[in-house]
């Protein structure tokens, strides 16, 4: 995927003008061009602008801190353990029991984010492509089931912010949101789970009792221009002044819209908060 230079400021805190002078002096970092000849920007990208800002903010000067992101080796998560094949082989089997055995047995020696990202959210990103419809679902509640188990099993360190999290309206997979509130618990927030297909509605009365910090949305369901105008028009009516943070699939497609309506956008955890970091920032100012 391919980002404009205006929405990565908005997903590191970094403005514009200092990315082109990164760029003209350091040679970092190095977009592409579209046939527009528009800057375009990888997700490999973002994440080192992302990673030279926190270095800077440890102390590092910024040619420092550009000189040690290029020295770090590419991050990539640990291969699939050979032992998940057999999750996928119990499946096919629509055996229940021994591809949630090999869950637990994945479990072993992981934190909770860990076993989230590089056991949980592969196996989900993977179904489509390797089950039917009916084992698709089965391996989805089950893979569902642990997300869920995990984020309540979590210890709640201090009183941070407040994130409430939900799918919008029609919008049925909440695994990615799951796995959302799983980073943002172990990074100290505070998270309530609205899950699946929740109606604007049921958020207002939400943001009204809970007053959270910030209200995140998952769309994985893809949708026309105008549905998603409706959606997300409800949405922000119905937690205003809460700001709302969108992502996925669903929404990546309709990026202009949702700065439009104003919405932010992220894809983890990590931008979820920094995003959230600078609209706070931004109320503060004098």
């Amino acid at each position: 995927m391919s980002l404009r230079i205006r929405t990565i400021a908005r997903l590191t805190g970094i403005r514009e003008a200092t990315l082109r002078a990164w760029e003209r002096r350091y040679g970092f970092p190095r977009p592409e061009r579209s046939e527009n000849n528009y800057r375009v920007y990888s997700r490999d990208e973002v994440e080192a602008v992302r990673r030279v800002a926190k270095l800077m903010e440890e102390g590092l000067s910024v040619s420092e801190a550009i000189a040690q992101v290029r020295d770090e080796p590419a991050r990539t998560l640990p291969p699939e353990p050979p032992r998940l094949e057999r999750f996928w082989t119990a499946v096919m089997m629509l055996d229940a029991e021994g591809a949630d055995g090999v869950l637990s047995e994945a479990q072993v020696g992981l934190d909770a984010t860990a076993y989230c990202d590089t056991v949980l959210i592969p196996l989900l990103r993977e179904m489509t492509s390797r089950l039917d419809v009916a084992r698709e679902h089965m391996a989805s509640a089950l893979v569902r089931q642990r997300l869920r188990m995990l984020l309540a099993g979590m210890e709640r360190v201090g009183d941070g912010p407040r994130g409430l999290l939900a799918c919008p309206a029609k919008d049925h997979h909440e695994g990615g949101l799951l796995a959302l509130g799983v980073h943002l618990k172990a990074r100290g927030w505070r998270v309530t789970l609205l899950g699946a297909d929740t109606p604007a509605e049921a958020l207002q009365g939400a943001c009204r009792q809970l007053r959270p910090d910030v209200v995140a949305l998952s769309f994985i369901r893809r949708r026309d221009a105008e549905d998603f105008v409706t959606v997300l028009s409800e949405v922000m009516h119905a937690c205003a002044p809460v700001p709302v943070v969108v992502g996925g699939p669903g929404a990546r497609e309709h990026l202009k819209t949702l700065f439009t309506l104003g919405a932010q956008y992220a894809e983890s955890a990590e931008e979820l908060i920094a995003v959230w970091q600078q609209a706070r920032n931004a109320q503060n100012r004098p």
